[in-house]
């Protein structure tokens, strides 16, 4: 796909981190493009930044998302373009005893539905209403109609201890990459996933710097931690490249997660 001024884009988790990065790129090639995201504060502040459009949104909810989808149609016209990085983490066993008390608990079933219901359910409800959108475009030259990209990790591949609602989490969106574009295809939509390893999301900016320096040194090469510009790079290509379809795509210095 050719990016331009006339392409609209979405792209969940646009306030920070993966998705910020993502959305400055395609800014810098015209895009219009339109955040959703449930920090409101930090939503438009990117947005005015950027020369973006915000959109609350919480992607849990059909409702809230059908609004995000009409408020950022009705701004940039119909998305070519879904960038999906909304998404939680969490980690604890699955179960577990207290060294100190010897007392037995469970990793928490709400917060394992959460965690299934924003990285899972949520990016699936916004890539079919993005492309019952798409659907409603005349296509592009060489017959494309829309490029979407998932967000899943490499604990979808390497879970570790404690991550067992993320890892089923993002192992469900790398499962259903190959059934979506299939579904898509006779249309001219294409959608690809992208692993991300450890990068310097906000969240991970919050941690020790033993902890961060530990971390980079256990990647191969580079010994660092991943630069959101790089995920936003691939994210770029996939939609760019009309040949990349149905494919999950590790981008992590080659690091294969330990047990913990």
């Amino acid at each position: 796909m050719r990016l331009s001024s006339e392409i609209a884009a979405v792209v969940t988790g646009g306030a920070s981190g993966l998705g910020r990065a993502t959305v400055e790129k395609l800014r810098a090639e015209g895009v219009k493009c339109a955040i959703f995201d449930r920090d409101e504060d930090r939503g438009n502040a990117t947005a005015n930044e950027l020369g973006a459009t915000f959109c609350k949104v919480d992607v849990t909810s059909d409702d809230s998302v059908n609004a995000g989808f009409e408020a950022a149609r009705k701004a940039n016209g119909q998305e070519r373009i879904l960038v999906n990085c909304a998404g939680i983490g969490s980690a604890m066993k699955t179960a577990s005893r207290s060294k100190d008390t010897g007392e037995i608990k469970h990793f928490p079933l709400n917060i394992f539905e959460l965690t299934i219901q924003i990285n899972l359910i949520g990016t699936f409800r916004c890539v079919a209403k993005s492309a019952a959108g798409m659907l409603t475009l005349e296509p592009l030259e060489g017959g494309e109609r829309g490029a979407m990209v998932m967000t899943a990790s490499v604990a979808a591949e390497d879970g570790q201890m404690g991550q067992a609602a993320y890892s089923a989490s993002k192992g469900g969106v790398v499962g259903m990459t190959l059934p979506i574009a299939r579904d898509l295809s006779g249309e001219g939509i294409r959608i690809n996933t992208i692993l991300p390893g450890i990068f310097e999301t906000p969240l991970m900016l919050g941690a020790p710097a033993k902890v961060k320096e530990a971390l980079a040194a256990s990647v191969p090469f580079p010994k660092r931690l991943g630069n959101p510009e790089e995920y936003a790079s691939l994210a770029l290509e996939m939609i760019r490249n009309p040949y990349f379809n149905g494919e999950d795509v590790r981008i992590d210095g080659a690091i294969r997660m330990g047990l913990r």
